[in-house]
């Protein structure tokens, strides 16, 4: 296979759908969404035998972990796929919708209207959900896609694509305008970086060396995220009970997702409280924590904790703890190691709350609630296509409005301008 012809056959073929992707109505949309979710649950038997095979060759190529985990499907992943089509359909189409439409002193009305971003590439590993939600998100919101998932993914990934042009087809798309990259060959990224006389944005999901490729190499804009270092601060003033269900919660409730809280920090006046309750929980759950001096003196088992530390992703039951004097010092600690992802304050003082969510400069900022919400569908996106950090032009979870871009419109009747 001569790989640059194809991905560039790739792009024209999307490029072509997305012209019909932009005119199709709300209707035929939500019917393409709609039969896809179908597919993928008619054929789940043999989704979860491709899976299987994806699985198969993971273990024996040793796939860490973290990347096993979401790579693995099951019935409760699968319906999630198809629950997040329904939702999406069932969200308000964005395109064509006019907004802060003003009359200006010429007579003039002048507003935005909002419009697919075009062709948008998805780069992702292991999660063949990116698949389905990538899918959905872009159809609705009135763009085609080209999906490239990892090699370690390909017999899931490639089951869904079918599954996906079959909705497409059903409801009289065209079928290009998903096309899920049929070769493990790493060629292919590189020359779909390269296209951005077809391709109008790139979102890679997956690890840190895979985001920092491709931030580097593309030549067309990029949403992403390269770190999911969350933190949760337990106030003086927070409700232990609260505290301790939240903080365990955040790490446990899955290690491998970039949400999950990473380093933990608590006030000093309630730390001894905390861990009283906290640390047990931790230890039966099998999670190493490596902490600061003063954490140590109370646990002399927790492990010593370096910047490195602090500044780590670990996608693993490893976290990372310090004990703080204040509010102050838990946002310069955030500040200095946050990946500007997802925080999270537990206390029942009103001003604080207010500080943490007017000063963290993170993309979701959270009140007495866990990390792990930091997500599109727990937002009510229906799905996501990725979280960003950036500021520009999207920031945290991206759903349906973070697809589109905007036009001025003007409307006149005969104006002219003196």
């Amino acid at each position: 296979m001569d790989i640059s012809s194809y991905i560039l056959e790739v792009g024209q073929q999307a490029s072509k759908a997305s012209v019909e992707m932009a005119r199709a109505n709300t209707a035929t949309k939500n019917n393409a969404l709609n039969f896809i979710a179908d597919e993928i649950l008619k054929n789940k038997k043999s989704l979860l035998s491709a899976n299987e095979k994806d699985l198969k060759q993971a273990k024996e190529n040793k796939l860490e972990d973290a990347l096993l985990d979401r790579l693995g499907l099951n019935d409760d992943r699968i319906a999630n796929m198809a629950e997040g089509l329904q939702q999406i359909s069932s969200l308000t189409d964005p395109i064509g919708t006019i907004i802060n439409l003003a009359s200006r002193p010429s007579g003039i009305q002048v507003g935005q209207m909002r419009v697919p971003l075009g062709v948008i590439g998805i780069i992702y590993e292991s999660r063949p959900n990116v698949t389905a939600d990538a899918a959905g998100l872009c159809l609705k919101s009135g763009n085609a896609a080209i999906l490239r998932g990892g090699s370690e993914a390909i017999h899931s990934n490639q089951a869904i694509a079918t599954y996906i042009q079959n909705g497409l087809k059903q409801a009289g798309l065209p079928s290009n305008a998903v096309q899920v990259i049929n070769t493990t060959d790493r060629q292919a990224v590189g020359e779909l970086l390269s296209l951005d006389k077809y391709v109008d944005v790139i979102v890679p999901r997956g690890g840190k060396g895979l985001i920092e490729r491709i931030s580097n190499e593309a030549s067309m804009p990029v949403i992403k995220h390269l770190d999911g270092i969350c933190h949760v601060y337990i106030d003086k003033y927070a409700d232990i009970d609260k505290a301790v269900a939240i903080a365990f919660n955040a790490k446990t409730q899955r290690y491998g997702t970039c949400n999950t809280m990473e380093c933990l920090l608590i006030a000093e006046d309630v730390a001894e409280s905390v861990l009283k309750q906290l640390k047990p929980k931790y230890d039966e759950a099998g999670v190493e924590i490596r902490g600061c001096e003063s954490s140590r003196k109370l646990y002399s088992d927790i492990k010593a904790a370096t910047n490195d530390d602090y500044a780590t992703e670990y996608l693993a039951p490893i976290m990372s703890l310090k004990i703080v004097g204040n509010i102050d010092e838990a946002m310069a600690h955030i500040a200095q190691f946050s990946s500007q992802h997802t925080e999270a304050i537990v206390t029942d003082n009103l001003e604080n709350a207010q500080r943490f969510l007017r000063e963290v400069d993170s993309s979701s900022v959270m009140v007495n609630a866990s990390t792990r919400f930091a997500d599109g569908f727990e937002y009510g996106l229906g799905a996501e296509i990725g979280i960003s950090t950036d500021k520009f032009h999207a920031r945290g979870p991206v759903g349906l409005e973070g697809l589109t871009s905007k036009k001025y419109i003007v409307l006149g009747n005969g104006h002219i301008r003196q």
